[in-house]
């Protein structure tokens, strides 16, 4: 148990301290217990057992063994230390809700406000920031600038008591499921290239960068933060994992155009909800008949309500579960009504340990064991739910019919696992192992 404690200690302090080179863009976004060249789903990849720990490239020398240290309790604090760092990394634009989540400093967010209401909260020294009429989702938000003084979620409160008929809600952001973005050291974003005959699979997550696996996929891409879209090794890997091809290396959803939001724009304190929202909008306009989502965070009023009317359009979404442990709380948007929520296995068929949980859970896919493909050039070991939900967004854009047609028949293909594997694994045959990668 002290061994345990003292691990969880100084992983959480190593966050802390080198939240720059964790989190911003420029490097692969290396973590504890993480090699270089590989993108961890998770915060500690369990894989790893007596390798030393790398934070931004520098060697510590606490090793972290999985049957010691990684346990629910574990996983649930450095999740937790996780946050802060991001938080104190972004001081000048996040701070926290009330469970320590991380939101867009001073800002609220209110969906489909009506001018009256707009008037009272003017009054009350709310300022509107910025407005978005998503006409695709019959969806209208107005972010509002909170009064001097006051935090996020002070001004909340106090604008809930001022209207009590509107809908309000923080400006939350999200995660890519547990883990870092991943910065591309510069390589350019991939644009639209290749043909493609099938119906078009969507993405929210980090830009996708250019790779040789990727050179004669059909890409089109939109950036939702500012700046554009930027590559990232947490999007790229996503990417390649749906439409790459290299050699031996096959994608599981070659030959469809690939819509690509990015919502970080190369920056760990996008991705909110507010962009989320945005990027759904445009994928449901685009004709996206499933959109794979690798993104984690709380509930969210904006995100519930956006995900709402894309399902309402006949859109499947998908979302990993996370890889803070069971012992995390139940991780959105895979915990929304009708949300394919995935979580991954490992090459022996075995739930991850450090999978998360939602409040359902529907199917199973290779999360480990596998490589993808990394900004640039080469693959990358990858481990984590992350990476498992956009194999089973590549079978439901392969079924036929209406979304609970399609989902019959993916449940038709699993096959039973170890562990809780929700209707069963999915595209078993998907798993890109090193031997394949050229």
């Amino acid at each position: 148990m002290a061994r345990q404690s003292t691990a969880i200690l100084l992983i959480a302090a190593l966050l802390g301290a080198s939240a720059q080179a964790q989190l911003l863009p420029g490097n692969l976004g290396q973590l504890p217990g993480q090699l270089p060249g590989q993108i961890a789903g998770g915060v500690v990849d369990p894989l790893l057992r007596d390798a030393p720990a790398t934070i931004g490239g520098a060697v510590d020398t606490l090793s972290v063994r999985a049957a010691d240290t990684l346990d629910r309790v574990s996983l649930r604090d450095l999740r937790r230390a996780r946050l802060d760092a991001l938080i104190r990394a972004n001081r000048d634009v996040l701070e926290a809700d009330a469970d320590g989540q991380p939101v867009r400093r001073g800002e609220i967010i209110a969906l489909d406000a009506s001018p009256d209401l707009l008037v009272r909260l003017k009054a009350a020294g709310f300022e509107t920031l910025r407005t978005e009429a998503m006409e695709e989702l019959g969806l209208r938000t107005h972010v509002l600038g909170v009064p001097r003084g006051e935090t996020a979620r002070k001004a909340l409160e106090r604008a809930r008591k001022l209207a009590p008929e509107g809908v309000f809600d923080l400006n939350h952001v999200f995660e890519p499921a547990g883990g870092a973005l991943g910065g591309a050291d510069g390589a350019a974003a991939a644009g639209e290239s290749g043909a493609a005959s099938d119906a078009p699979i969507g993405m929210i997550d980090g830009g996708v960068a250019a790779h040789p696996a990727l050179a004669g996929a059909s890409i089109r891409q939109r950036g939702f933060a500012a700046g554009g879209p930027k590559g990232s090794g947490h999007g790229t890997a996503i990417a390649s994992l749906l439409v790459g091809r290299d050699g031996a290396f096959k994608g599981a959803a070659t030959g469809r155009v690939l819509l690509a939001a990015d919502v970080y724009g190369g920056n760990p304190a996008g991705g909110s909800a507010e962009l989320i929202a945005q990027a759904l909008g445009w994928l449901v306009k685009s004709g996206a008949p499933v959109i794979t989502v690798s993104l984690v965070g709380p509930p969210n009023q904006l995100l519930a309500r956006a995900v709402a009317l894309a399902q309402q359009r006949g859109v499947i979404v998908v979302a990993a579960v996370g890889n803070d442990g069971p012992a995390a709380p139940p991780m959105y948007p895979a915990s929304y009504p009708g949300v394919i929520a995935v979580t991954g296995v490992d090459g022996r068929d075995r739930a991850l340990l450090e999978a998360g949980r939602a409040k359902h859970l529907d199917f199973a896919a290779p999360g480990a064991d596998m490589v993808a493909a990394l900004p640039g050039k080469g693959y990358g070991k990858v481990r984590g739910t992350s990476f498992a939900a956009p194999l089973v967004a590549a079978r439901l854009a392969a079924a036929q019919g209406a979304p609970a047609r399609r989902v019959n028949a993916v449940a038709s293909e699993a096959v039973k696992g170890k562990g809780n594997v929700g209707r069963g694994i999915v595209c078993k045959a998907c798993r890109t192992v090193s031997a394949t990668a050229r």
